[in-house]
C-alpha cells in the first residue's frame, strides 16, 4: 500500500478548484494542519470570514480528491473562516442550530477546571444510562485533551466511513466519537478556535449517530469557546456540572454553572466528584478535599444536588485501563451510585422539559 504523505496530499488538493477566480486551495493558501495517521486524514481549509459557508462544496471535493488516494482510508476536511474582529454573540435562538434529529436527548458534562474528574464521570454516566437500557452516544468535545478512546477501551481503533458519512465506534454499550480517533495520543493539536469549533460541528454534523435517547458531552474544563459553541449551536437539554469538595474547585464550578445559565441552557445538577476517601484496610473515612461543599453551592445557587463520587483507586485503574467501573464492577458499590446519579439526571431532564416554555418566532424571512 503506498504511503500517505503531506506532499501527496497536497498534490492532490492541488487539483480543487477554490471556485474563487480559478486558483486552487493550495494556491489560496488554505490549507492547514494536516495530520496523518495510519492512513486517516485531518486537515482544515481556513477561507475568509465572508464566503464562509458557502464553500461547503469545495470542502466536499477536497475530501473526496484526497479519499481517493492510495492508501487513504478515511478523510475529515474542517472548514473553518476567521473573521478580522469577532462579532458580539447573536441570540441563541438566531443561531444556526446543528440538529441531530435521532438524539432524544443531548447532556453536557462540565467543569469550571481541569483535574476534577469530569471526564471519568462522563464514562460511567454514559455506561450508566446503556446498563439502564437507554441508547447512549458518547461525543469527547475536548478538542485538545481527548480521553474517551482510552477510558472505553478503543485507543488505535477508527471509526468506519462509508465517504458520506463516519460511524461511530462502540463499546460498554455506548456509541463513541472523539477527535482523539483522528489522531495519535501524543500529538498535540495546535488550532486556533475558529479551527476546534469547525471540527467539532463537522463531528457532530457528519456522523452517524443513529436513534439514541442521550448523548452525553464530554465537554473541555473551563468557560471558553468550546462551551460558547456547544451551548449555542447544538440543541442542550442541559449541564451538569463536576467539582470537588475544595473552596478553589468550588469557585470556578460556580462560574461554569453561570455560564450555562447566561446562555439558557437548563442545569440538571452538581456532582461532587472525590467526596471522601475509605480505607481499603481499616474502613476508616477520610475528607481529603473537604466535604459537601458541591452541595452547599448547588443549594446556594438552586441547583439540584445529584450525588457524592467516592475517590477510589479502583475507578482510576478501570478508567486508565478503557473499562469504566460501572462496566468492570456493575454490581459494585461504586456502580450503584453512578446508577443512582445517572437516575437523577434522567428525572431533570423530564423536569426541565416541563419547565421549559413552548415559544414560536414566527415565520423566518425569506
Amino acid at each position: 500500500m503506498a504511503a500517505v504523505t503531506q506532499y501527496t496530499i497536497t498534490a492532490a488538493l492541488k487539483g480543487v478548484d477554490s471556485g474563487t477566480g480559478g486558483l486552487d486551495v493550495v494556491a489560496r493558501g488554505w490549507v492547514k494542519d494536516i495530520l496523518i495517521k495510519d492512513g486517516h486524514v485531518t486537515f482544515t481549509l481556513e477561507v475568509p470570514a465572508r464566503l464562509g459557508r458557502a464553500l461547503e462544496p469545495v470542502r466536499a471535493a477536497a475530501e473526496k480528491a484526497v479519499h481517493a488516494l492510495p492508501g487513504v482510508q478515511t478523510v475529515t476536511a474542517v472548514l473553518t473562516a476567521e473573521a478580522a474582529a469577532p462579532a458580539p454573540p447573536a441570540p441563541r435562538a438566531a443561531r444556526e442550530r446543528i440538529e441531530l434529529p435521532g438524539v432524544k436527548h443531548i447532556v453536557a458534562v462540565a467543569s469550571g477546571k481541569g483535574g476534577v474528574g469530569k471526564s471519568t464521570t462522563a464514562a460511567n454516566l454514559a455506561v450508566a444510562f446503556a446498563r439502564q437500557g437507554k441508547k447512549v452516544g458518547m461525543f469527547d468535545a475536548d478538542i485538545f485533551g481527548p480521553s474517551m478512546p482510552r477510558m472505553f477501551g478503543l485507543a488505535g481503533k477508527k471509526p468506519p466511513s462509508d465517504g458520506k458519512k463516519v460511524y461511530p465506534l462502540e463499546n460498554h454499550g455506548v456509541k463513541v466519537m472523539s477527535i482523539g480517533f483522528m489522531i495519535a495520543e501524543d500529538s498535540p493539536i495546535v488550532w486556533r478556535g475558529p479551527m476546534v469549533m469547525g471540527a467539532l460541528e463537522q463531528m457532530l454534523r457528519d456522523v452517524d449517530w443513529g436513534e439514541l435517547d442521550i448523548m452525553v458531552v464530554d465537554m473541555p474544563p473551563g468557560t471558553g469557546d468550546t462551551q460558547l459553541t456547544m451551548s449555542q449551536r447544538v440543541p442542550l437539554a442541559g449541564a451538569v456540572i463536576v467539582s470537588t469538595p475544595q473552596d478553589i474547585a468550588l469557585l470556578d464550578a460556580r462560574k461554569g454553572l453561570n455560564m450555562f445559565r447566561k446562555v439558557e441552557v437548563p442545569i440538571l445538577g452538581v456532582i461532587e466528584n472525590m467526596s471522601y476517601y475509605v480505607c481499603p484496610k481499616c474502613g476508616n473515612r477520610d475528607d481529603i478535599f473537604d466535604h459537601g461543599g458541591a452541595h452547599r453551592t448547588a443549594d446556594e445557587l438552586g441547583a439540584p444536588f445529584l450525588g457524592e463520587i467516592p475517590l477510589d483507586l479502583k475507578i482510576r485503574i478501570n478508567s486508565d485501563g478503557g473499562i469504566p467501573i460501572v462496566a468492570a464492577e456493575p454490581d459494585g458499590v461504586h456502580a450503584q451510585v453512578y446508577l443512582a446519579i445517572a437516575d437523577r439526571i434522567w428525572s431533570e431532564l423530564g423536569s426541565a422539559q416541563k419547565r421549559a416554555p413552548t415559544i414560536s418566532m414566527g415565520t423566518p424571512p425569506s
